[in-house]
């Protein structure tokens, strides 16, 4: 049984689920290809360790898997909490009653004028936090990916249009979809005190009331965020044990902030999957 899901499978993830199989919990742990750690070319500064960055990160999830780990290599494109947590993948939706967010960081991001400076007054990077508030406006998704259609998806429900803009990538699959799809480079974000429009590479513009920021796929800050959990910055915040606002909900790596290092990322894995030991054999014995 699925006690325990380890959204990511880098340094951090992997950690969290040695500890964690180790005190006999059942985890499953959900992975969507190389993260920062198989771009480093060469690892020499952890303890015991000089590796290349993608041997190390196939090395942790063949550690994982002979400790009874289920990996899967699927994307995640939400996570919800209705009694226990509910991850959706592109495959399929999973429960249990913690998660471990270990994803890293987000790089994925575009150069726009203004961009920045409307977050919040009009820029959002959550469908679900924000969506209500575009009831019937016309709104806009940036991206191209799943997890863009994922957001588009979820706004047409609420918004009176949702356009999907891909700055240059293709824009066949968001068509297929059913959504108008703009395939132009965003050059601006245009408004005073909340958005008013886009400005486009070639200098046309169009009008919008929201903009939601969906590049790449879902990271762990994003789904935090949609869970409403207390962030530091674009950084998850945590305990001590890696304990988020929300209990059952932890995070480490890269996640979190503060050092992005393999050591930093071990250490915070294996304090979050200690504490989702605790947290599960304590709710089990209140149960």
């Amino acid at each position: 049984m699925t006690e325990l899901i380890i959204i990511g499978g880098g340094p951090a993830g992997v950690s969290a689920a040695l500890y964690a199989l180790r005190a006999g919990i059942g985890v499953l742990l959900l992975e969507n290809g190389p993260g920062a750690l198989t771009r480093a070319h060469r690892i020499e500064n952890y303890y015991g360790v000089t590796a290349a960055g993608p041997d190390l990160y196939q090395t942790g999830l063949a550690q994982a898997a002979a400790l009874g780990a289920d990996i899967r290599h699927e994307e995640v494109l939400s996570i919800d909490y209705t009694g226990s947590f509910s991850v959706q993948t592109a495959a399929a939706i999973y429960e249990a009653p913690a998660v471990i967010l270990a994803t890293g960081t987000k790089n994925a991001t575009v150069k726009a004028e203004g961009l920045q400076r409307l977050e919040g007054h009009g820029v959002s990077y959550c469908a679900v936090c924000d969506g209500f508030f575009y009831r019937g406006k016309q709104v806009a998704v940036l991206g191209s990916g799943v997890y863009a259609l994922h957001e588009a998806d979820y706004l047409r429900h609420l918004a009176g249009s949702v356009t999907v803009l891909t700055n240059g990538a293709d824009g066949a699959a968001a068509r297929a979809a059913g959504f108008s799809t703009d395939e132009r480079r965003l050059q601006s974000v245009n408004g005073e005190e909340k958005l008013s429009s886009v400005t486009f590479a070639d200098g046309t513009t169009m009008p919008l009331d929201g903009l939601f920021i969906a590049l790449g796929t879902a990271g762990s800050s994003d789904m935090a965020r949609k869970l409403g959990a207390m962030l530091k910055g674009r950084f998850i915040g945590i305990d001590a044990d890696g304990a988020t606002s929300i209990p059952g909900l932890f995070a480490a790596g890269d996640c979190t902030g503060g050092m992005l290092q393999v050591a930093k990322a071990v250490y915070e894995g294996a304090a979050a999957g200690s504490a989702a030991v605790k947290y599960l054999r304590t709710a089990a014995a209140q149960a």
